[in-house]
C-alpha cells in the first residue's frame, strides 16, 4: 500500500468515476485501475461495485475509504509541519517532582530564551512516570531525587532504563507550614514534633512505592495522612488543615504564596537532588540552557 493509492481511491470517490478522475489528475485510466485492483488484492476486499453504469462503495469500500483519509490526513499534517515554509519552533519537554524551583527555573528560561515560536512541556507527575517519559524519550529531562533510603533502588531501575543521573545541589530537608501554624516560628521540628499534624503528600499511584515516596522518611506512620495529585492542592490543604509535607525546603513567594513557611527538619537524612537524561538522544538547546537556569535557581534559594 502507498499513499498515492489511497490518495487515487479518495479521488476516484470525489469525481464519481475512473475516467473522470484520470482526467483531472493527468493519469492514465489504466493507472488508476491497476492502483484500485493492487490494494484490493492486498486487503483481500472490494472497495468498488463495477458495472456499465459506472462504479459505486462496497460496504467494504465505504469502511475502507473513512481510513484511507485519515491516513492521508495525517500526512498532509505532516507535510504542513515539517514542509519547506515551516516555521522553525523551540521545542523542550520536561518531566520533574513537584518542586517550586522547577516552575521558578521553567519561567527563567522563558523569558532569557523569548522566542517567536516555541513548544514547551513541564509536567509535573509521579516518580515513576518521571523515568518512563525519559526512558521513552516523551521527555528531555526529569528531575528527582536521590537519598540513602531510595538510591540503590532508584538507581538499579535507571540502570535498568538505560538512564543517567545528574546531581544539582545536596539539600537539607525541612518541612512546609503556613506561616499561623504552631510550629512555623521554631528554628527547627522533629518528627515528634509533627505527629499532631496531618502529614500531606503527593500520591504515586499504581507504583505506590515508600522508595517513589516525594518526601523524605516516607516509612514513618503518620496517625492523619491525606494524599494529593498536585501542588496546588497540597498548598491549599497546608493552608486548610494546619498540614505539613516534608521537601527540599525551597519555596516560592512568588508561585506558593507569602504565607507558606519552610522550617528545617532534624534528621540526618539529606536530598541529593539532579537532572536524568537519556543518553541515546541529544539534548537540546533549550533544555541545556533549562539545567543552567536550575542550577542558577537553587544557588539563589539556597543563599536565602
Amino acid at each position: 500500500m502507498t499513499l498515492q493509492q489511497l490518495q487515487y481511491v479518495i479521488a476516484i470517490v470525489e469525481h464519481g468515476s475512473i475516467s473522470e478522475t484520470a482526467k483531472q489528475l493527468y493519469v492514465a485510466q489504466p493507472t488508476l485501475s491497476s492502483a484500485v485492483r493492487t490494494l484490493e488484492e492486498e486487503f483481500g476486499i472490494l472497495i468498488f461495485h463495477r458495472s456499465a453504469r459506472g462504479i459505486a462503495l462496497t460496504e467494504d469500500g465505504r469502511e475502507f475509504l473513512s481510513y484511507a483519509r485519515q491516513v492521508v490526513e495525517q500526512a498532509d499534517l505532516l507535510h504542513q509541519h515539517y514542509g519547506a515554509t515551516r516555521q522553525t519552533r523551540q521545542r523542550c519537554s520536561i518531566s520533574t517532582q513537584h518542586y517550586a524551583f522547577a516552575v521558578d527555573a521553567f519561567v527563567q528560561l522563558i523569558q532569557r530564551l523569548s522566542p517567536e515560536s516555541y513548544e514547551f512541556t513541564l509536567r509535573e507527575t509521579r516518580t515513576h512516570e518521571i523515568m518512563e517519559d525519559v526512558r521513552n524519550f516523551d521527555s528531555e529531562i526529569g528531575i528527582l531525587y536521590l537519598s540513602s533510603f531510595n538510591e540503590k533502588v532508584l538507581r538499579a531501575m535507571l540502570e535498568e532504563y538505560h538512564l543517567e543521573f545528574h546531581s544539582l545541589t545536596m539539600a537539607e530537608p525541612h518541612v512546609f507550614l503556613r506561616a499561623a501554624h504552631p510550629l512555623a516560628k521554631r528554628t527547627s521540628v522533629t518528627t515528634a514534633d509533627l505527629e499532631p499534624y496531618p502529614f500531606l503528600c503527593f500520591e504515586q499511584g499504581v507504583h505506590n512505592s515508600f522508595y517513589f515516596a516525594e518526601e523524605l522518611l516516607s516509612t514513618v506512620p503518620h496517625k492523619k495522612s491525606i494524599r494529593v495529585s498536585d501542588r496546588a492542592t497540597l498548598f491549599n490543604l497546608l493552608r486548610g488543615v494546619n498540614g505539613y509535607t516534608i521537601c527540599s525546603g525551597m519555596v516560592s513567594a512568588d508561585l506558593n504564596g507569602g504565607d507558606i513557611v519552610s522550617v528545617p527538619l532534624d534528621t540526618a537524612e539529606r536530598m541529593e537532588i539532579g537532572w536524568i537524561s537519556n543518553p541515546k538522544t541529544q539534548t537540546s538547546r533549550a533544555a541545556k540552557l533549562y539545567i543552567q537556569e536550575l542550577q542558577h535557581v537553587l544557588a539563589e534559594y539556597q543563599k536565602k
